[in-house]
């Protein structure tokens, strides 16, 4: 019988590349350290590997739980082939690079620089919160730059969060998780995927829920607000069904200048059409005021990245 979700072990070969480790797991993925046996770099391997539908058998192929699964898998299978040719065509210095992608073992791996530095989501889980005004901007208006770049091109991101973005040198962040993107088909409903309480809109809860770039704008505007709070907005439906949130305008107008406290309450609208309808609308509306005096306010000397690196 086939064991779930079981790793790769070290030393197993992907096409030129050999598994170092396992260094995490995501709901449709693992993801491993790996040495590229031409250049002697070491990489970041995704293999596409779907939790609850997918398992391992003796010979390292991804193979259906059941057999009831198998055109589950098989179709997601030929979508992540598809998504991560779309994402090798993005070029931008803040979106994770696509360096090869491989079939082998009856699935996909989506090769990726291993770059220097650390999680965002470990730096604030550390910090409790209370990030400055300067690192924020200096962390989401690359991040919304890249982003509105996504949108232009009719996809989708769908798990902004802090733990998938990665902090280079100098607060430099770069977007992880590209696995999760999904082409916007104009018309059509894509909600009932992905799904991360506190980021997630309520549409994207539902398969009748209309998402759209306006869905990856709600996940910005709550990673910065976690960014300052230190803890995660409530959530969604729970927010829907009573809505406990406090306006950042009230509960953080001592902290925060008031421009980047009206951005994130108008991201975090319950209703889609009320928020920044795309990256690009959220982005400009930041930039002018990005040589705000406030800015100043709330110096944090942001984390320390030498000597660590992506995956850590």
């Amino acid at each position: 019988m086939a064991a779930a979700r079981e790793t790769l072990p070290p030393g197993t070969r992907v096409g030129s590349y050999r598994i170092v480790k396992a260094i995490a797991k995501g709901g449709f993925s693992l993801i491993y350290l790996a040495s590229d046996d031409d250049s002697g770099e070491d990489v970041v391997i995704k293999e596409y590997m779907p939790k609850k539908i997918a398992s391992r058998d003796r010979d390292h192929r991804v193979v259906p739980v059941s057999p009831e699964y198998t055109e589950n898998l098989h179709h997601g299978r030929k979508l992540f082939f598809q998504e991560v040719k779309a994402l090798a065509s993005l070029h931008h210095p803040n979106i994770v690079r696509v360096l090869a992608f491989l079939l082998a073992n009856e699935t996909g791996y989506l090769v990726m620089p291993n770059e220097r530095g650390r999680n965002l989501g470990a730096y604030l889980h550390e910090r409790k919160g209370g990030l400055s005004t300067t690192f924020l901007l200096e962390v989401f208006v690359p991040i919304l730059d890249a982003l509105a770049l996504l949108h232009r091109r009719s996809m989708l991101h769908l798990d902004v969060k802090p733990g998938n973005i990665h902090l280079r040198h100098g607060n430099q962040p770069l977007l992880l998780d590209l696995g999760a993107v999904h082409p916007l088909n104009r018309g059509r409903s894509r909600g009932g995927q992905v799904i991360t309480a506190g980021y997630s809109p309520v549409e994207q809860y539902f398969r009748a829920g209309q998402v759209g770039p306006w869905t990856d704008v709600y996940a910005v505007g709550a990673s910065i607000r976690t960014c300052m709070e230190g803890r995660t907005p409530q959530p969604a439906p729970e927010r829907q069904k009573e809505d406990k949130l406090t306006p950042a305008t009230e509960a953080l107008k001592d902290r925060y200048p008031m421009f980047l406290l009206e951005a994130v309450d108008w991201s975090l609208s319950m209703d889609p059409g009320q928020r920044p309808q795309d990256a690009a609308e959220l982005l400009a509306e930041l930039n002018a005021h990005i040589d705000d005096p406030q800015i100043s306010r709330s110096v944090d000397p942001g984390p320390e990245v030498v000597g660590e690196s992506r995956g850590s």
